[in-house]
């Protein structure tokens, strides 16, 4: 994920911005479960991008990714809809305790951008429900220009999402959260329909950690910099979810990735880690079949 990519992440300020106000009383909304639902993964489980990750002599990259990790963010079903075959094998190559979060097609987002998209978003869903149980949040990327001048659009869209599925939402207009008064409508509405808002941890756009929840479930992308300060920001994340943890959150949904991604499964080993440690959760670290140093 090169968005928000900078020429020298030393340089930033990578401490997380204080909670928003709504997020306490969003959270207390629930009872307090420990451990939460954690799920840790990659974007994408391609060899050539994971260097390093696959023993050698690995045939089917899937079905080993899915002996160390329980999920994908899956950010390939957003540049085309998969045949029913696709997603059939999908399910079939995975152990029963793996879940897929995959990326609402670009057709319905960024092509319709929320109107008469219904089409494009019917395809995707009825092929994506072949990951039957599997299929745990699908997420809707909306595209850089997509300001709160389009508010209008988003209560219909909601409403035209199946009630079985949870899904989340990615806004990246800098506008829906420097303008206080659309923040607070965008996040009314997206507590009204459960929907859960992404945070994108970056470098370069640190506008869009907004650290408000709007549901019952932390959907995390963190985009790292390839950088030392990598492992430093998830100390940080884990002291954060620990105190949300505290006041009800119920589900971490984490997915890392890199300008070079083969230091995800390092980080994402490291986060597991520590969030077993802290969380109370037992999730097994990923392996490398040829570890590199950190950096």
């Amino acid at each position: 994920m090169k968005f928000g990519k900078v020429d020298n992440p030393g340089d930033i300020d990578f401490t997380l911005p204080p909670d928003h106000k709504g997020t306490k009383a969003k959270l207390s909304d629930y009872t307090s479960k420990q451990p939460p639902n954690l799920y840790v993964g990659c974007a994408k489980w391609n060899r050539a991008d994971l260097k390093g990750f696959y023993p050698r002599g690995t045939k089917d990259e899937l079905a080993y990714y899915a002996t160390q990790f329980n999920s994908i963010e899956l950010n390939a079903t957003f540049y085309r809809i998969f045949p029913v075959d696709v997603f059939q094998g999908w399910y079939e190559k995975t152990p029963a305790d793996f879940r897929f979060f995959p990326k609402v097609f670009q057709g319905v987002t960024h092509w319709k951008r929320l109107n008469d998209f219904e089409a494009y978003l019917n395809d995707y869903l009825l092929n994506a429900s072949n990951l039957k149980e599997k299929l745990q949040m699908p997420f809707i990327q909306l595209h850089n220009n997509f300001g709160p001048k389009n508010m209008d659009r988003l209560a219909p869209f909601f409403e035209a999402l199946p009630k079985d599925l949870r899904f989340a939402i990615e806004f990246r207009h800098t506008d829906w959260f420097n303008d206080k008064t659309v923040a607070e409508e965008l996040y009314s509405l997206l507590e009204e329909y459960d929907m859960t808002n992404i945070i994108v941890d970056t470098a370069g756009r640190r506008d869009l950690l907004h650290m408000r929840m709007t549901s019952d479930t932390a959907f995390i992308r963190y985009n790292g910099a390839n950088h030392p300060t990598d492992y430093d920001r998830l100390d940080g994340w884990i002291d954060r979810l620990e105190e949300w943890i505290e006041l009800g959150l119920q589900n971490i949904y984490f997915f890392v990735h890199q300008n070079v991604e083969k230091a995800s499964p390092l980080l994402s080993a490291y986060f597991i880690e520590k969030a077993n440690e802290r969380f109370g959760t037992d999730l097994r670290p990923p392996t490398m079949d040829k570890p590199k140093d950190r950096y």
